[in-house]
């Protein structure tokens, strides 16, 4: 699935519904999902729907429990500061492969980072380093996926809106 710059699992997708779908047990934890898997890939009608707002739809970041990206969504009235930040960031680590975009509203800021084909836990592990960087500078109010600690229905990302 070609969204902008991104490639993404084309297997399958996910879409917002009104009410809940799924319950899920995972870890002792309880999750409602409101997104609908859909065992096909998406169409191109759909993702103009998306974009027009008529639908919200979804990708999944893991696929047999590997990557190829890890998104730090970010949600707060900081957003440019945030945009900044990242690109601070990750000019000093050396992180060449990313993209930008905004997620359904201008406060919503979502950054993918290619990465080869990397495990849920290792995947984890680098976005909690990154995230801990991240904290030193500016409040959390960022989400950071794939998440170990979220069952694999949770792990997947909104599509985004426009390329920053």
């Amino acid at each position: 699935m070609n969204v902008f710059d991104l490639d993404l699992i084309d297997t399958h997708y996910a879409i917002k519904r009104n009410n809940i779908v799924e319950q899920i047990v995972f870890n002792n934890r309880t999750f409602y999902a409101k997104f609908e898997r859909i065992d096909e890939p998406l169409t191109p009608l759909l993702l103009e729907q998306h974009l027009k707002r008529e639908f919200t739809i979804a990708a999944s970041l893991l696929e047999e429990g590997y990557t190829n990206y890890l998104v730090i969504e970010y949600k707060g009235e900081e957003h440019q500061r945030f945009r900044h930040l990242i690109g601070h960031l990750f000019s000093a680590l050396d992180i060449e492969h990313y993209h930008i975009y905004q997620g359904k509203s201008e406060e919503r800021i979502q950054v993918f980072i290619k990465v080869e084909r990397l495990s849920l836990q290792e995947a984890d592990k680098r976005l909690k380093e990154l995230s801990e960087m991240l904290k030193q500078k500016l409040t959390k109010k960022w989400k950071c996926l794939p998440d170990s600690s979220l069952p694999e229905a949770y792990n997947i990302v909104t599509l985004p809106y426009k390329r920053l």
